[in-house]
């Protein structure tokens, strides 16, 4: 992506072309790689926490907090993105939506896509942490 996105830079400033294709291709690795990153970065508890108060607690205590983070924020909130987005992916699919702008690359169907994978691999993540944090001796 830092290769494409360099490459993009040099074609424009230093010869004159550009690509709206090569341009699109640097939105659509971000996307993948942000999108099917967050499972992973969930299960290597990665993801952005305020740690002032967080880390003064008891093991326990933040077991609970998480807990109850994903069983009423995480999983609730993937759930909704999830049934809410499928429409319009099935609709893109249906169409096999084309590009964002004129010479684009031809598959915003697949950029949809993500979305409820997305959903999936968080909410897959969220369920076997609930089940750690449920059942101690599994850890």
């Amino acid at each position: 992506m830092a290769l494409i996105q360099f490459g993009i830079v040099v074609g424009r400033y230093v010869f004159g072309v550009n690509s709206i294709a090569a341009q699109e291709s640097v939105l659509y690795l971000h996307a993948a790689v942000f999108m099917l990153g967050a499972g992973y970065t969930l299960l290597t508890d990665g993801h952005v926490r305020i740690d002032i108060f967080y880390a003064h607690f008891s093991q326990t205590f933040r077991d609970r907090i998480d807990l109850l983070g994903h069983v009423f924020l995480l999983l609730p909130s993937m759930t909704v993105l999830l049934v809410w987005s499928w429409p319009s992916v099935r609709n893109s699919w249906a169409i096999l939506e084309g590009p964002i702008s004129v010479g684009g690359i031809e598959a915003v169907f697949l950029l949809k896509s993500l979305i409820p994978i997305f959903c999936i691999l968080l909410i897959l993540q969220s369920l076997a942490i609930v089940i750690r944090l449920l059942i101690p001796e599994r850890r």
